[in-house]
């Protein structure tokens, strides 16, 4: 189905503005997959806030152009897909990973992390990075361990003495 000039403006738009937000772009080639194996992969990727979207050779090279990214030749050959992701790159790319695990129809060609070009399998090892909560999480149990040792030491003379005037207190109601 051809596209009228103004439609094809549009959808360049829609594209530079996703590619202008998108902390990610994972680009992958989907020769042989059904439309239902698109579907499911398009559901995953937004579970994780991102877009998955096919897309013409032509109008990504004008749209990278556009936005000053410069990706090697061979990442716009044959079918293009691009998975958009817009809060959390290490997510996206493992919804992608995961829902494109078991086909063989696709095949990751590499992305783009903010503004730097990364290979298959700099993609790959993206994928395997825990969310970005989780990071989170780890990177504040690391900052609260000293904070809580500190608390603990300072403390435990404290617990130490009350322990001492405890035992007396409990000798001397024994005695009496």
């Amino acid at each position: 189905m051809a596209l009228s000039k103004q439609k094809k403006e549009q959808v360049l738009e829609q594209y530079k503005d996703w590619m202008g937000r998108a902390q990610a772009m994972i680009l992958t080639e989907y020769t042989g997959v059904t439309v239902k194996e698109l579907d499911v992969i398009r559901a995953k990727v937004r579970e994780t806030g991102g877009e998955f979207h096919i897309i013409k050779n032509t109008f990504a090279r004008k749209v990278l152009s556009a936005a000053g990214l410069d990706v090697p030749a061979d990442y716009l050959v044959k079918s293009t897909a691009i998975t958009f992701a817009f809060n959390d790159a290490a997510a996206t790319s493992k919804a992608l990973m995961d829902a494109t695990a078991k086909s063989e129809s696709i095949k990751l060609k590499g992305g783009i992390l903010d503004g730097r070009v990364l290979s298959a399998a700099q993609v790959k090892s993206l994928a395997e990075l825990p969310p970005l909560p989780v990071i989170r999480a780890q990177l504040l149990g690391t900052i609260q361990a000293p904070a809580g040792k500190l608390v603990r030491t300072i403390n435990e003379p404290a617990r130490s003495l009350a322990s001492v005037f405890r035992a007396y207190a409990d000798k001397a109601q024994a005695a009496a």
